[in-house]
Formats: structure tokens, sequence, C-alpha cells
């Protein structure tokens, strides 16, 4: 009876040493990971160079994690990078991080971990660029005390009068369609980088043993070249 305690016992202490090395692994990847998601923003805000290998790289890490430890996990991340940011970068600066990228980070890494398909994470994704972009530029135009959307309209009106010239229009200029051209640019703009970013997760994860869904067949003769 008590050589039959004793092994339960140890078959016990050997189930609780595996729970917490796998709580360990995951206290460690989501530290690490967090802080690299951190200071991927702060090159980003602050270095003048890498600005779109930056934007690139921001919201894998914490995506990473959440492929690997859940959905829990990624939410710690994202929390603990913020926090580490504020500490950082001051209480705007830093939150900053989640629009759109830390909210993109998110649902991307949870529809890879649900294994949903492309479409429904990559339209939902463009969504979230779109809404996080235009909150980011009404924070910065309060910070900077000047409105920046104003630029950006400049960049439409821009582009709209290049086409004219050399379509040679007879068009003039009217501000709905300038503010249309703007968002279509900004649309467009998130479109591409939701779609390098599922490029660039489907071609890293599997080496670092994060299974990723399978792309549709619309794209997976684009995203099968593989150029790692």
């Amino acid at each position: 009876m008590s050589s039959f305690l004793g092994e339960n016992s140890q078959k016990r202490l050997k189930s609780s040493d595996k729970i917490s090395k796998r709580q360990a692994l995951k206290i460690v990847e989501t530290s690490y990971l967090a802080a690299a998601a951190s200071l991927i923003w702060i090159a980003l805000y602050y270095l003048p160079f890498g600005g779109s290998i930056f934007r690139l790289a921001l919201p894998l890490p914490l995506a990473l994690l959440q492929v690997r430890r859940g959905v829990n996990a990624g939410i710690e991340g994202l929390f603990l990078a913020v926090l580490l940011l504020i500490v950082l970068m001051g209480p705007i600066r830093g939150p900053l991080m989640l629009f759109p990228y830390g909210l993109l980070s998110l649902w991307l890494g949870w529809c890879w971990y649900k294994r949903f398909n492309w479409w429904l994470s990559w339209f939902v994704g463009i969504f979230i660029g779109v809404i996080g972009f235009l909150i980011r530029v009404c924070i910065l135009s309060i910070l900077v005390g000047e409105n920046l959307w104003v630029i950006i309209t400049q960049a439409g009106a821009s582009l709209i009068e290049r086409v004219v010239n050399l379509l040679n229009m007879p068009l003039s200029l009217d501000m709905n369609h300038v503010q249309l051209v703007a968002l279509s640019l900004i649309i467009l703009q998130e479109l591409v980088f939701v779609l390098s970013l599922h490029a660039l997760a489907f071609w890293i994860f599997p080496r670092l043993k994060a299974s990723m869904p399978e792309p549709p067949d619309l794209l997976n003769g684009l995203i099968s070249l593989d150029p790692l």
C-alpha cells in the first residue's frame, strides 16, 4: 500500500514538474517577445531609417507568441509590451503602439492560432489597420498641435493632379474627391501591409515551430515563392 502511494506521489511530482516547465517557458517567451515588440516600436518611432522594415516586423513577435502559446499569452504579451513602453516613452506615446500594430498582432495571432481562412484574417486586418491608422493620426495631431490629416489630403490632391495632367482630363478638384482618394490610399497601404504580414509569417513561423494555415489557392502561387 505504501509503495503504491509512493508511486502515485512520484507521478504527481513529475506531472507538476512538467507543468512548471511549461509555465516557465511561457513566461520567458512572453517576456522576450513583448520586449522585442517594444524595442521595434521604439526603433520605428525614433530612428530616421528602416521604417518599412520595422513596420513589417512589429506585429510578428506578439502574433508568434499567440500562435505558440495561446490567446492568453498573446494578451499578456501585449499588456506587458504596453506597460514597458509607457515606462520608456510616456503614457501617450507608449500606448500608440496599439493602433494598429498591437491590435493587429492580436487579431492575426488569434486567426492563425485558430487556423482561420486567410481571407477572413486579411480583410478584417485591413479594417483594423485603417481604423488604427486614423486613430493614430488623431492622437498625433493633438500632440503636435497640427491637423496631420491635411498632409494626407494634400498627398491625395497631388495624386489626382498627376492623373488629371497625365490623361489631359478637364476635371476640377473637389474636396470630397480628394478625401476619397486619401482614404483609398490608406486602404491600399493596409491591404499590401496585412498581406505582407501573412506572407512573412507563413515563411518564418514554421521555422520557429509555429504552424500557419495554408494560403488560399488564389494566393498560393505568390506565397509559395519563399525567398528565405
